[in-house]
């Protein structure tokens, strides 16, 4: 039953839902696309142009290298473009970069390309993330749900890039460098996300801050030290979960998975996405410490190790499911934790902070996954390394304290 406070509290209108699915289409094209595309596309240019598993993962810790880049300019570019400019104009350089992705067989072009996708998918990400907020702020007795909507929107992305990736590849097999047509097919999704977000940004720019809740104590502004051990846990999620979305695929299709089979896997993982908005938002609104983070990160651990204990297909299926239904809400966790305990003007700063340190930790787990899974253990042991980084990140976010007294 709701308390009076609650129901005292503004319910969200039919404009202010169709706002925050408009948002999570920069969701979906910063993570969903620029990002995790990437990883059903390894392994057919991983053959094609003879990589390591070194090199392929290399290719995803540039683009981290990248966001952890666009993360630390966003602050700055926040105060002289807006969320909303940022939004779309990232969206749009996003764009630009994954269409020149399909230009290119020189590795080294390819690591620039993928690089440049990072910095501009950060733009994006955190725009986004601080609108959404502000979306959450506005209707607080949803902010959780409005948040996950928001990070869940990733999974349209992830879904679009399963149905039309392996489709690509199998249609144009028969050419050579036959993979640049599934960069182009993107790059065309990515525009069309591009102006679905103008609406958003251009509406949602012209909110005023919410006001400050009165909360007892608290700081006013964000504090590195404040936050030590969410943003700790926090780099190792992103150590952990990145070498799972870069490798699972290579993984299925090194133990003969069909494509038929991995596009299942890979459109079930984005559905779980969608989903998990609804799944953790009680968990989000009602724990303003570490708790969400933490439990979040341990559940990812066993989603990440299950394909390298097993290749018994319903397990491997669990595995993207829970993986799907987790690994977004763990990201919407961080900013529930800075929206919980510091004032909206701190908000923009607590943000681009989780995601720097989220940002290197994707820097550090694909090439190490790649490296661990050139030896003799193979993917199957890059991926034991990853579910460790998450429960060692599940540790740390337990010991995260609330700064506000709910």
């Amino acid at each position: 039953m709701a308390t009076p406070t609650q129901s005292a509290l503004p319910s969200v209108d039919a404009r202010g839902w169709c706002l925050a699915l408009a948002l999570s289409v920069g969701a979906a094209v910063s993570l969903g696309i620029t990002r995790f595309a990437y990883g059903l596309l390894l392994p057919a240019m991983r053959t094609d142009l003879g990589w390591t598993y070194t090199l392929a993962g290399a290719m995803n810790t540039a683009n981290a290298l990248g966001y952890f880049i666009g993360a630390l300019l966003t602050p700055r570019l926040l105060h002289s473009r807006g969320p909303g400019e940022l939004l779309w104009g990232g969206a749009l350089m996003a764009t630009v970069f994954m269409a020149l992705s399909g230009f290119f067989t020189d590795a080294n072009a390819l690591l620039v390309q993928r690089l440049l996708a990072g910095i501009a998918s950060a733009l994006v990400f955190v725009a986004g993330g601080l609108l959404a907020a502000r979306l959450g702020a506005r209707y607080p007795r949803h902010g959780g749900l409005l948040l996950g909507i928001y990070y869940g929107g990733t999974g349209l992305g992830i879904v679009a890039s399963a149905l039309l990736v392996p489709w690509l590849l199998e249609r144009f097999a028969g050419q050579a460098h036959g993979w640049q047509w599934s960069w182009w097919a993107l790059a065309l999704i990515c525009a069309a996300g591009t102006a679905v977000m103008l609406w958003p940004a251009r509406v949602m720019s012209a909110w005023a801050l919410p006001q400050a809740q009165a909360a007892a104590g608290g700081p006013q502004q964000f504090q590195w030290a404040d936050f030590r051990y969410g943003l700790a846990g926090y780099t190792l999620f992103g150590v952990g979960y990145i070498g799972y979305m870069t490798f699972v695929v290579a993984l299925l299709r090194s133990q003969g998975t069909s494509a038929a089979a991995v596009t299942v896997f890979y459109a079930l993982l984005g559905v779980a996405v969608m989903a998990s908005s609804r799944i953790w938002a009680r968990l989000l609104d009602k724990h303003h410490d570490g708790r969400p983070l933490a439990t979040l990160n341990a559940l990812l651990g066993v989603a990440t190790i299950l394909p390298a204990l097993t290749q018994w297909w319903p397990v491997v299926l669990a595995s993207g499911l829970l993986f799907g239904a987790v690994f977004l809400s763990v990201v919407a966790s961080t900013t529930a934790l800075v929206r919980h305990n510091l004032p909206p003007a701190a908000w923009a700063a607590g943000i681009s902070a989780f995601t720097t340190v989220f940002a290197a930790g994707q820097i550090v787990g694909p090439t190490v996954v790649g490296w661990i899974a050139d030896g003799p253990g193979g993917l199957a042991r890059g991926l034991v390394f990853s579910a460790c980084a998450l429960w060692a990140g599940s540790a740390l976010g337990l010991r995260q304290k609330a700064l506000r007294r709910p």
